[in-house]
């Protein structure tokens, strides 16, 4: 112990009546009952411990101090009266017989109560946050935090995998998001990028001889935040096998993450191995998304065929979705609330109808169905009871608004949803090419680095017109728990040849991979090993694990919405004389 402390405000009991101890902490709260006599609530990390003061010498010193004044308190524990069993330490007191002020709270007004900092605006929690933290609710997030990364640690150490560090500063790489620009002093006019992922390092390291690598990876992005996402910087369990494909990188997380789930998480059950493993056109196609919540057990149907002739306008010539829901005890109410809220999150707006006793449809867009109803029936499996929503559009806007009313219609209608779990799946078969949206032409799909199905004859196939590029498959995968990616992952493309051709596809040549990524390129070419990897997000796992939906509350010190340390007031300006130490001249608003 420190500072002549001899327990913690956790610790003490009933047994230890009689002794005279030491307590540190945080003054939480003082309630007084006479001149000279008051009751105070002493708190540190460990809990809480209440000392009585009881004479004018002690209250002189209790009464002038603000609430949040560190103190230490030398007294004799003794039962109380009037026990309090919602407290650990609720049998007992301290009557002090010395108290001394350690760090004076000098604000009479706090920006929130302690206690009650969840309620408090998020802005004001973060730009006090170290304020924030001192709740007990919210510290435990970051204990969790840690508890986590330390069984990660363990486990991945345990298989074998060595734990190595990678640059912070390196070159700036496309991955898929904006970099971070760092300008480098001794070099005029260059950059140096803070990492987005250590994609490269770590395959670096499997062509330099290491079979096992890992890393709780810190990696930067220049992304707008969302709910499961902080801008800026996150973390992840980065790690990378050489000899090893796509089924041993799920052996590894399938005997790392689910003891670590049903231990630490909110729910105690999580999926055993082997995961289920979902295609990424089966995803879309049965679930309207590549991040399915298997909890849920209700699929997405197609009804194109019946719908797409339809007098309903917004089903005419378009892809049709359906997804049908048994037992709905929804209001009408409810239902158009769902719905707005379907096409907040979507961006396209859903319809609904339900089956009545007699088995006509009502309600919504009733009338429209009504002519093909032992079709729609037939089709859909439908019975009295059901309500069925559908989404209408491109076949890509359909699919994804079906997702959506999936997981919302499953989430609001009892015996659809089993929340009270941790369902883990892998999502497979990723398609290798798209049409970029912008661009109009062929681009890579997620990761450039990933390998082709197939190798380089099913490239060569796609180059000689034999094999639409868009059917070539990617070795990527990813891991996705309750509906949330919780990581990417690929067997990689080592071979320089097969990394070329992949490149020429999307109009890079063999100069321009030598450009782009001239460490990679020529390890490959002194041989190279195959190797796959995977890389969790540590901070989607942990907010899983805490049952929060806001990715802040478990990162100590996170950014706003729009990237700002409002605690540090970061993004901040920089001095004249700073800016000409990196050779960077501002010009804001076209003034130099």
């Amino acid at each position: 112990m420190f500072q002549s402390r001899t327990h913690t405000c956790g610790e003490l009991r009933e047994s230890d009546a009689g002794k005279t101890v030491t307590l540190v902490g945080w003054l939480e709260n003082t309630r007084e009952v006479g001149s000279n006599f008051a009751f105070c609530v002493l708190r540190d990390f460990y809990g809480t411990t209440q000392f009585v003061v009881e004479n004018a010498e002690t209250m002189a010193v209790v009464k002038p101090l603000n609430k949040e004044s560190t103190i230490s308190v030398t007294g004799t524990v003794r039962v109380r009266e009037s026990r309090n069993p919602n407290m650990p330490t609720g049998d007992i007191e301290v009557v002090p017989t010395k108290i001394q002020v350690l760090g004076r709270c000098r604000y009479n007004e706090l920006p929130f109560e302690i206690n009650r900092s969840l309620d408090a605006d998020e802005s004001l929690r973060l730009k006090y946050r170290y304020l924030d933290l001192r709740n007990p609710a919210v510290k435990q997030n970051i204990i969790l935090r840690c508890n986590v990364v330390s069984a990660l640690r363990q486990a991945m150490t345990n298989e074998g995998f060595l734990e190595i560090t990678t640059p912070i500063l390196t070159a700036s790489s496309p991955e898929g998001a904006r970099d971070y620009l760092v300008p480098a002093r001794k070099h005029p006019g260059k950059f140096y990028a803070l990492p987005q992922a250590p994609q490269q390092f770590k395959q670096l390291l499997m062509t330099s001889g290491f079979d096992r690598y890992f890393q709780i990876a810190p990696c930067f992005r220049d992304e707008d935040a969302r709910g499961d996402r902080s801008p800026g910087e996150f973390y992840q369990l980065d790690m990378e096998m050489a000899f090893a494909g796509q089924d041993d990188v799920f052996a590894v997380m399938e005997r790392v993450l689910p003891p670590i789930f049903a231990k630490y998480g909110t729910y105690n059950i999580a999926s055993e191995a082997p995961f289920k493993r979902i295609s990424y056109r089966d995803a879309m196609e049965t679930y309207g998304t590549d991040k399915p919540d298997l909890r849920i057990d209700l699929t997405v149907q197609d009804a194109t065929a019946l719908l797409t002739d339809s007098d309903f306008a917004p089903f005419h010539g378009q892809t049709v979705k359906a997804v049908v829901a048994s037992g709905c005890n929804l209001t009408r109410k409810a239902i158009d609330k769902l719905c707005a809220d379907v096409e907040v999150q979507a961006g396209f707006k859903p319809y609904w109808a339900r089956v009545d006793e007699s088995g006509n449809f009502v309600g919504g867009v009733a009338k429209f169905l009504a002519p093909l109803k032992d079709q729609l029936t037939a089709a859909l499996g439908l019975h009295s009871g059901d309500i069925i929503g559908f989404a209408a559009g491109k076949k890509g806007d359909a699919q994804k608004t079906a997702g959506v009313l999936r997981n919302k219609l499953g989430a609001a209608i009892p015996g659809h949803m089993d929340p009270e779990r941790y369902e883990f799946c892998w999502i497979v078969d990723f398609p290798m090419y798209e049409i970029g949206e912008e661009s109009g032409e062929l681009e890579f799909c997620h990761n450039p680095f990933s390998m082709p199905s197939g190798g380089l004859e099913t490239l060569l196939k796609a180059e000689r017109g034999d094999l639409d590029p868009l059917e070539i498959m990617a070795d990527q995968y990813d891991l996705v728990c309750n509906g949330v990616e919780l990581s990417s992952g690929a067997v990689r493309n080592h071979d320089p040849e097969i990394m070329v051709k992949a490149f020429e596809l999307v109009r890079l040549g063999e100069e321009d991979v030598k450009r782009k990524f001239p460490a990679m390129y020529n390890a490959f070419c002194y041989g190279a090993p195959p190797h796959a990897g995977i890389a969790p997000g540590v901070d989607r796992m942990v907010m899983l694990l805490a049952g929060e939906d806001s990715i802040r509350e478990i990162i100590p010190f996170p950014m706003n919405k729009n990237a700002q340390d409002v605690m540090m007031d970061a993004p901040s300006p920089v001095s004249e004389k700073q800016l000409k130490e990196v050779h960077i001249k501002l010009d804001l608003d076209g003034e130099a």
